[in-house]
């Protein structure tokens, strides 16, 4: 019953001059009559609440918008997949360069010498001509595109 006599006075809001955002107002009802008491036991209320709001227009009047039509586009499209055979055979380093293994030490490894297997066994950075294929293997690749 308290939740309809307070619909019943939202109507007296429209007639309400709004304060600056600012300060506020204060707006008190006392003996708001419930339209289900047929007059007989008018339920008195004392309902008191602080209203803050910015000024609509100078004449004070209440501003409607009409709805428009929402559409939600996607602006990125569809997710790019990682060639998952070249993610295992490059990675990031801290300076954002792309390094891989050089090729060669798999196997026949007994006519290599130790110098020739030691140099073979170490990260070599990809080639700038290449960059371009692997950041196109790997789109979610961290990479510094200016390092050299």
């Amino acid at each position: 019953m308290a939740l309809a006599s307070a619909t019943a006075t939202v109507s007296s809001f429209a007639a309400l001059r709004l304060s600056p955002p600012s300060t506020s107002t204060r707006v008190s009802f006392s003996s708001v009559k419930s339209p289900f008491s047929n007059n007989v036991n008018s339920l008195k209320l004392n309902w008191s609440c602080s209203i803050s709001a910015p000024i609509l227009n100078q004449n004070h009047s209440i501003v409607t918008t009409s709805p428009r039509s929402l559409t939600i586009v996607s602006a990125k499209g569809y997710k790019m997949k990682t060639h998952k055979a070249s993610a295992k055979r490059f990675r990031v380093t801290g300076a954002g360069k792309i390094v891989r293994r050089r090729a060669g030490k798999q196997h026949l490894l007994y006519k290599k010498n130790k110098k020739r297997k030691l140099r073979l066994s170490k990260m070599i950075q990809v080639n700038r001509s290449d960059y371009d294929n692997v950041i196109g293997a790997l789109p979610y690749l961290k990479v510094n595109r200016k390092a050299t």
